[in-house]
């Protein structure tokens, strides 16, 4: 069995002290706070699903680790998230178990979080995981003494001895023998543990008092040739199964191909190879768009079916980035474009929240994304991984006519003998569909769409994550207008409006990281949070030339500074926790390394330097360079949590090139504005606007985008357009084929 694992991570697994398997009687445990299950006011939709469990689950707060001391018993944390299947599978197994839930409450406090809105948790404690066991992944199980100081630690835990494994009671008696009869020991390691993550996180601090070092100009090639190293050339991606979509490290990829250089080519061919074998693939949807988050397989033929917005907005940026640098005869634009408006499409009708009840939406009313559908859909009662994506040789037989089906089970490889369960197959056709194959696929879509969706379907998490909808902010934006579909350049705008009407309090500075139900409550954003949604705003500035969202996107740059620089140094969190504090030797956390998402670290550095472009900023550009200078010692030697960072310092290399598009609205400025959103330029920053001196537009763009300051339009109100980089401008041009010509790429390098 496997659990939901952090990139790269090795199967669940790990060494646990056995206990006795005798069941010692349980113990009554007093009616007081945290004496039930008190999970059920939580809004979380994760926590909820355990609300009804016999375990008196706590939520994350100073009221459980304060009722462990009291009752001088160590706290048992449980971290998952809604969408997770072993997390499913360890809660029927387990914590719906009534004997085990007795000794769990009479000898632990159970504390349940919900790694999506507590991220500052789940990562110090995955740290933790990961030392102490050697694997990580969720369900997360980890031991904690009252002051939140980790001793013992693992993943998934069957209700029986597996070889290598024990019982999750085993492991349970094995733990309170150790509490009781060896305290001074265990609290002693768990003291060790957290200093050393304290000087962990001391090493990988960054020093932003001082100007950054150059980086050597060979190490963005050097990242290629190491990417080339542990790239699958046959089945696409990077490494071996489990694979997770390479998000950020295909940005970085197809950057440096848009720049001439020796390794240009092979980061193109690298790009295009995988972006072609997950678009052909189980990974994605063939039927409704979208990515599952990873495959089992090492050809993508079996994914994990959970759906997360995060791997889809990024997802559909990079689709959308391969469209602008052209493809490649593999895998051609024209098809990236189907795979990117299909999976902009899924993401608004399967993830699209309306402005306040939480239901179901058109993609039109939209105005929130929600974090992820379910990998599971429940069966009769059961919870099945994947089955209402998966097809049978039968199921096919029973919509179309017996030569259609034939095909059909031929082309998206369904045969006799399912890939997944007794539920059958995902349809995949694992390579380019020939055009007799395209029509017949294009005509039976709709009949298998419509007997998929009378099936039981996946269940949804609503919480919006303020992050990842900026994601989706960007991913929409730079889609619709690559893809010209003004309709998801609409959605970007709506997304965007929600996150600073309901996420952002203006006032304070703030941006809090989750909403429900069009209300944001809980903990404070994180550093991602602060990054990818200003992120967001500076994309759909430059799609839309509305200054508002530029001076959003400032605001919330100047309140990251404020929240995450302290004494020079950059933190993930502002210690929302003092246990988690506590965890990690009392320092301020920073991860360098990408994850599913960019580190916090390396999409601030990304939003620092295109900020520092559009606003003329030598503090945000050189505080972006200190953030970079994390790269030397990870680039070369493990690009593929690097993937963000090696982007933005493809971007820094190439200038990034700043464009100033100036004049009346009209089709001429329209024109220069589509080529300017169509280049690949690394990291190209566009700022739109009416001539300043026209009149209306002069206060607003004085008072707001520095970029765009004494730029006038040509003569009798030609627009111009002002391209500068390494603040250096040349001189304005009028015609779409100047802009061309000044972008191409033997200008950017």
């Amino acid at each position: 069995m496997q659990a939901e694992q952090t990139p790269d991570a090795g199967p669940d697994g790990g060494t646990t002290e056995p206990g006795t398997t005798e069941q010692p009687a349980t113990q009554p445990v007093a009616t007081q706070p945290g004496a039930h299950n008190a999970l059920g006011g939580e809004p979380s939709a994760y926590l909820r699903q355990h609300a009804g469990n016999p375990v008196h689950w706590q939520p994350f707060g100073d009221q459980a680790f304060a009722y462990a001391a009291a009752r001088n018993v160590p706290v048992f944390l449980s971290i998952g998230y809604a969408a997770c299947h072993w997390c499913h599978v360890m809660a029927h197994e387990s914590f719906e178990d009534q004997a085990t839930a007795d000794y769990l409450n009479a000898h632990f406090v159970a504390v349940k979080v919900d790694r999506e809105e507590r991220p500052d948790v789940d990562a110090v404690y995955m740290a933790a995981t990961q030392a102490i066991s050697g694997e990580g992944g969720w369900p997360m199980s980890v031991f904690l003494t009252s002051d939140g100081l980790p001793f013992h630690a693992g993943t998934y835990f069957p209700p029986r001895p597996m070889p290598g494994r024990p019982s999750f009671l085993q492991l349970l008696e094995a733990v309170r023998d150790a509490w009781d009869e060896r305290r001074d020991a265990v609290e002693q390691n768990a003291r060790s543990l957290s200093q050393n993550m304290g000087h962990a996180q001391l090493s990988a601090a960054v020093d932003l008092s001082g100007p950054p070092e150059l980086l050597d100009a060979e190490l963005l090639p050097a990242a290629v040739l190491s990417l080339a190293r542990s790239e699958d050339p046959d089945d696409g991606g990077f490494g071996d199964a489990p694979k997770f979509p390479p998000s950020a490290v295909l940005e970085f990829l197809i950057r440096h191909a848009a720049v001439p250089s020796e390794t240009a080519g092979a980061a193109r061919d690298m790009a295009g190879r995988t972006l072609a074998a997950m678009a052909r693939s189980a990974l994605f949807d063939q039927l409704d768009g979208g990515f599952a988050r990873y495959s089992v397989t090492r050809d993508w033929s079996v994914p994990h079916f959970e759906k997360m917005l995060y791997d889809n907005a990024q997802l559909l940026r990079v689709y959308v980035h391969w469209i602008r640098l052209g493809g490649t005869p593999g895998f051609p634009a024209a098809e990236a474009a189907e795979v990117s408006g299909r999976t902009a499409e899924w993401m608004l009708a399967s993830l699209g929240l309306p402005a306040a009840d939480g239901g179901r939406t058109a993609p039109s009313d939209a105005v929130a994304l929600a974090s992820s559908l379910d990998a599971d859909s429940v069966v009769d009662g059961e919870h099945h991984e994947g089955a209402s994506y998966l097809w049978t040789v039968g199921g096919l037989d029973q919509l179309l006519d017996a030569d259609d089906a034939a095909a059909v089970a031929r082309m998206m490889n369904v045969g006799a003998q399912g890939t997944v369960s007794e539920f059958g197959s995902p349809l995949h056709p694992a390579r380019a569909l020939t055009g007799e194959e395209a029509a017949l696929w294009a005509e039976v879509r709709a009949p298998l769409q419509a007997a998929r969706a009378a099936r039981p379907q996946p269940a949804r998490d609503d919480k919006v994550v303020a992050g990842w909808n900026g994601l989706a902010v960007a991913a929409l934006a730079e889609a619709g207008a690559v893809l010209d579909r003004p309709e998801l350049l609409d959605a970007a705008v709506r997304i965007a409006g929600y996150l600073e009407e309901v996420h952002w309090r203006a006032a304070t500075g703030e941006l809090v990281r989750v909403s429900h139900s069009g209300t944001a409550r809980g903990i404070g954003g994180l550093l991602e949070d602060y990054a990818f949604c200003a992120e967001g705003f500076l994309a759909l500035f430059s799609v839309t030339g509305s200054a508002h969202w530029y001076r959003l996107a400032e605001s919330v740059i100047s309140a990251a500074c404020a929240r995450f620089i302290v004494d020079g140094k950059l933190a993930d969190s502002t210690g929302e926790s003092e246990q988690v504090f506590n965890a990690q030797g009392r320092q301020p956390g920073l991860d360098p390394f990408d994850n599913a998402t960019p580190s916090g670290a390396a999409a601030f550095a990304g939003v620092l330097l295109g900020y520092a472009a559009l606003s003329g900023s030598a503090e945000h550009r050189i505080t972006a360079g200190n953030i970079m200078s994390l790269l030397p010692p990870i680039a070369p030697r493990a690009p593929r949590v690097a993937g963000w960072l090696l982007a933005t310092a493809q971007a820094a290399a190439a200038g990034p090139v700043e464009a100033a598009v100036v004049g009346p609205p009209g089709p001429a400025r329209d024109a220069l504005h589509r080529a300017l959103l169509g280049s690949p330029s690394p990291g190209l920053v566009v700022a739109l606007g009416d001539d300043p001196d026209s009149g209306a537009g002069a206060a607003e763009h004085a008072q707001g985008v520095p970029l765009l300051r004494g730029r006038t339009a040509g003569a009798d109100g030609v627009p111009l357009v002002y391209l500068c980089r390494d603040m250096v401008c040349e001189r304005p041009v009028a015609s779409v084929a100047e802009v061309l010509e000044s972008l191409s790429p033997d200008r950017i390098s």
